[in-house]
């Protein structure tokens, strides 16, 4: 049936680069049952194609990139109907048959040269896209960066996609990496890091290593909604704990919460913090700007259940988005103080490569009315563009706004009582685990 499909769309031979795909039970994920099957290329003109194929075409991976250095596209795993089923539980539906997605397409992806297209002459309501879960079979799990701009040299990052689907997230464009799009892709593709908590204890038991904070995630959320079920992040922060190695956890989701133990283990040697982002207080905005990642009032609930643990927790407005929320800061930061917050901070919004239109489409659904006005700021926060790429200014922008908006923080910072600096999360408890040493 694959290769009719490439013969019909006029794919060559050389072209017709086969993904191995592995079909999971998300039980089973991580434990070796498996089937095996192949699948070839996909992102065609839809017209190209019966009616059979194009059902086909909906299962298998959409897109493949032509970049000359790309690396292998990794395994797939698709989720059971119970956890996908939970998942679903956990947010609101929309009237929109793209159930709680910040995307609702898949843009073209920048290195590829096929596209699909749908057929305007077709009059299809578009269906619900199901999760799947993805092998990663990385040989190291710690990620560096020489960026002046962040506070940190190390980071974790046990996935790469985030079921949360923000319609904002900067990452989406690091999924075309991956032969994916920055689109539905990167919310209902995502890659999973299953061997994560093996590799970081290698690694840190390293004499390579140097201790020094690790955050998790620099990218996608850690505690995303199949980290529930696969604990992923948990295991490598039990690891954190066997070490005292010092980590700072980024999420928005409350599930972070469950890991109070640890963390609170980890806290009591100065060795743990966590930022929680709140965009928003309107939960009915953040069902449609953040669909699957937990509610605010659920967010200052894990601020509270952390806070009363001995966790340092600071609240981030990450991003704050000029015209929409910006308003908000004050509310969230005065709530964020009540429920135990030590301090907060914010990042004002931009808009990367594919974000920017996919952000502008989620405009026109949710808040046509404002869309100029918003797009307007940024551009003025970002000379001109909805992004500016230069060290320095990306997270804080310049221009008039960009000073009204650091002002507004100054402001609610001091009249929400955040007066001190926390102070730095230290290494100096840092061991390797007696059992460890046995393996120099």
């Amino acid at each position: 049936m694959l290769e009719n499909l490439a013969a019909k769309i006029g794919v060559g031979r050389a072209r017709q680069t086969h993904v191995e795909q592995v079909v999971l039970n998300a039980e089973t994920f991580g434990k070796g049952h498996s089937q095996r099957r192949k699948s070839g290329p996909a992102r065609v003109h839809k017209s190209a194609v019966d009616v059979e194929e194009k059902q086909l075409f909906q299962e298998i991976s959409l897109g493949i990139s032509t970049r000359p250095r790309q690396r292998q596209m990794p395994q797939l795993a698709l989720s059971s109907p119970r956890v996908e089923e939970e998942k679903m539980q956990r947010t609101s539906a929309t009237s929109s048959s793209a159930i709680a997605r910040g995307a609702i397409s898949n843009p073209k992806n920048r290195f590829d040269r096929l596209e699909y297209v749908p057929d305007p002459e077709e009059d299809e309501e578009p269906r619900p896209v199901r999760t799947q879960f993805l092998r990663d079979a990385s040989r190291s799990i710690i990620t560096y960066n020489n960026s002046p701009d962040l506070g940190f040299d190390a980071s974790i990052n046990p996935y790469r996609g985030c079921e949360h689907g923000c319609a904002y997230c900067f990452a989406r464009p690091t999924h075309e990496f991956l032969g994916y799009s920055a689109g539905l892709d990167f919310e209902t593709k995502i890659v999973v890091k299953e061997d994560a908590p093996e590799l970081l204890r290698a690694e840190l038991s390293s004499r390579r290593w140097k201790p020094q904070v690790l955050v998790m995630s620099g990218v996608t959320d850690c505690y995303q909604p199949i980290e529930r079920s696969l604990e992923i992040t948990r295991r490598c922060l039990a690891v954190m704990a066997d070490f005292r190695q010092p980590v700072a956890v980024i999420t928005k989701n409350h599930l972070v919460a469950r890991d109070i133990d640890l963390l609170a283990t980890l806290a009591a040697d100065q060795a743990a913090m966590v930022n929680i982002s709140i965009t928003t207080l309107d939960g009915e905005l953040s069902k449609t700007l953040e669909p699957r990642a937990s509610s605010p009032s659920r967010r200052l609930a894990a601020v509270e259940e952390l806070s009363a643990a001995g966790i340092p927790v600071r609240v981030l407005m990450a991003p704050c988005i000029p015209g929409l929320t910006d308003h908000e800061m004050p509310a969230v930061f005065a709530a964020a103080a009540k429920a135990g917050a030590c301090d907060a901070g914010y990042v004002p919004l931009r808009l990367p490569g594919a974000v920017a239109p996919i952000f502008e489409n989620w405009l026109d659904r949710v808040v046509p009315g404002q869309k100029e006005k918003i797009l307007q700021r940024i551009r003025s926060m970002r000379g001109g563009k909805l992004n500016d790429p230069r060290f320095g200014s990306r997270l804080r922008g310049e221009g008039f706004y960009a000073t009204e908006m650091r002002s507004l923080y100054k402001l609610s910072r001091h009249k929400a009582g955040f007066s001190r600096v926390l102070p730095p999360l230290s290494a100096a408890a840092f061991r390797i685990p007696t059992d460890q040493l046995s393996l120099f």
